[in-house]
């Protein structure tokens, strides 16, 4: 996952030659294994390597910065500066990617429903035949450039530049599509969503980095076990038309359902209606047994996850769109969720017909998990709690009927909001 060789470019250096690649290693006094690490993960030198680097490169720091594209913030407010005449040498850019928007073509429909419709095709080709400011939410869970197999037979294995260039690419169309006020979430590994959270910084208005805390795989030696993903959320304006998140149920032990944490005296001013969302989500766990997978071979998105985002940013009747259909969740989310939707999918969709023509199954799940929520207890763990003598809110109140004439708490305004 290299990118395309900018520092050695910029010294200069032929990749594939090893006696220049020595011959440079020896004349900085810079080992061979530390300048392929700044090629590789296209980072700029620093301290004392700084200056032999400047010296094989016979530049400048700042042409070596632009030449890796590692820009502080005093150099874009030069480039700021000078904004007409950079432009200018830009333009021919700006020509043939209008050639190639011009050559675009509208996918095939594949699947349509009362509230949504599903197409086969690049999501860029689809985005743009799309109006402007006509989508409620998107949510996008793209390739994670881990050089995996995919029914598509797309390219997972790109140069990190180019991988960033075509997220940017997407991502710039579903910004356009995005109407005021709606949400864009970004799932993807934290090593990438650190990149793209800049890019979308300039063009969005940044709300959360939710943590969803999800383990699939052994730890990895040298590094901290890697057990989440990220999930970016954006919003297109000031602030999101739409605001309404889940509540979740108090944490407590599955086998007594006692409390796993004291309460002291706030049991009373635990919010009936169940705890605050917070931006790291710990109940989700991996689509791993047969009877939920809705294809074989590749990792997919729980229903939870997308249940959780479409509630929290959308109304009924609100238009969901994601660009990259895989096992088909958003899809289902929304439709049993009473939200239009529009998706598309490059690679094979069997397995998105399917589910569809098997939607109560996953009608049955989505209702199971709705539930739990919006309830400090849900009805099952309140009947345990009663018969093994834990505290209910009914309980607690009916204890002390003048709680409510007590002040007002710090902890007690972090629970009730």
């Amino acid at each position: 996952m290299s990118v395309s060789d900018l520092f050695f470019r910029a010294l200069g250096i032929d990749p594939g030659d090893r006696r220049q690649l020595t011959a440079a290693a020896k004349r900085s006094g810079i080992p061979v294994a530390r300048l392929r690490y700044y090629n590789d993960a296209n980072i700029l030198p620093s301290g004392e390597d700084l200056a032999p680097v400047l010296d094989l490169a016979g530049s400048s720091e700042l042409e070596l910065m632009l030449a890796m594209g590692r820009l502080d913030r005093e150099t874009l407010g030069a480039i700021q500066a000078h904004a007409g005449r950079i432009a200018d040498l830009l333009e021919g850019r700006k020509s043939s990617q209008a050639t190639a928007q011009e050559q675009a073509q509208a996918p095939q429909l594949v699947l349509e429903t009362d509230l949504g419709r599903l197409y086969r095709g690049d999501c860029i080709d689809l985005m743009r035949v799309q109006n402007s400011d006509s989508v409620d939410t998107i949510f996008a869970d793209p390739p994670f450039n881990l050089n995996k197999l995919y029914p598509s037979s797309i390219n997972d294995n790109l140069k990190t530049e180019r991988y960033l260039d075509w997220c940017e690419a997407w991502l710039s169309e579903c910004i356009r599509i995005l109407k005021p006020g709606g949400a864009l979430f970004l799932w993807n590994l934290p090593r990438w969503n650190a990149e793209i959270a800049a890019f979308l910084s300039g063009r969005l208005t940044f709300v959360h980095w939710i943590a969803v805390d999800i383990k699939y795989s052994l730890p990895i030696q040298g590094r901290l076990y890697p057990s989440h993903y990220s999930l970016l959320y954006f919003v297109k304006g000031p602030q999101a038309r739409v605001f309404h998140p889940d509540r979740l149920p108090m944490q407590v032990c599955p086998h007594c359902a006692g409390d796993l944490r004291d309460y002291g005296g706030y049991k009373a001013k635990m919010n009936p209606k169940g705890v605050n969302l917070t931006d790291v989500w710990w109940d989700i766990a991996p689509v791993r047994h047969a009877k939920y997978k809705r294809r074989n071979g590749a990792n997919e998105l729980p229903l939870k996850v997308l249940d959780r985002v479409i509630e929290l940013s959308t109304d009924e009747g609100d238009l969901v769109f994601d660009p990259f259909g895989g096992a088909g969740t958003t899809y289902m989310a929304a439709e049993l969720k009473r939200r239009h939707w529009l998706g598309v999918e490059i690679g094979p969709m069997d397995d998105i017909v399917r589910r569809f023509a098997d939607i109560e199954q996953d009608r049955k799940v989505l209702n199971a998990q709705r539930g739990l929520l919006n309830a400090l207890f849900p009805e099952s763990v309140r009947r345990i709690r009663e018969r093994n003598g834990w505290w209910t809110c009914e309980s607690v109140r009916e204890k002390d009927p003048t709680e409510k004439q007590q002040s007002f708490t710090f902890l007690e305004g972090l629970e009730r909001r």
